[in-house]
């Protein structure tokens, strides 16, 4: 059977043009708009250590929100398939990005954080055992060339 396909389209649009377009490095805004037909716009920039907007998502933000957010989602089914019961989840992710003096960089590594709280009687090192099993299953840790590394911390409801 052959592969199955899944196409994404997402729309980019900047809006950043303080009305002279890049005329020089600091002409300009790195604001932008992501959009996706059926979902709300998503207001965007660059980190602020590259001019952009704090209170916009970056896209290092989103790489490391993307990979914490695929993690659980695969992560949250297989427990259900295990018959683990999870009753909640909370990642704090912290992605290393690496800046050469020439500018470019690249991401070094992700550590996924997780706070998983598990019903009374859950097995914990079968949840904890699931971690690696959401990792090798993830699309987007599986699409990244650095390693994606998890801590998580397990908390069980009391009877």
């Amino acid at each position: 059977m052959p592969n199955k396909q899944h196409h994404y389209s997402v729309t980019v649009t900047w809006t950043g043009n303080a009305g002279s377009g890049t005329a020089t490095p600091r002409a300009y805004s790195r604001a932008h708009t992501l959009s996706v037909e059926g979902k709300a716009d998503m207001a965007g920039s660059s980190d602020p250590s590259f001019r952009g907007d704090a209170t916009r998502w970056n896209p290092e933000d989103l790489l490391v929100g993307s990979l914490a957010a695929c993690h659980k989602l695969w992560y949250l089914g297989l427990c259900a398939a295990a018959g683990i019961v999870v009753t909640a989840y909370e990642d704090h992710a912290e992605g290393v990005m690496e800046e050469a003096a020439t500018g470019e960089g690249q991401f070094v590594s992700v550590t996924l954080r997780p706070v998983v709280t598990l019903a009374a009687g859950a097995d914990i090192e079968a949840a904890r055992a699931l971690h690696h099993t959401a990792h090798e299953k993830c699309f987007i840790a599986r699409s990244v060339n650095f390693p994606v590394a998890h801590a998580p911390t397990f908390l069980v409801v009391a009877d």
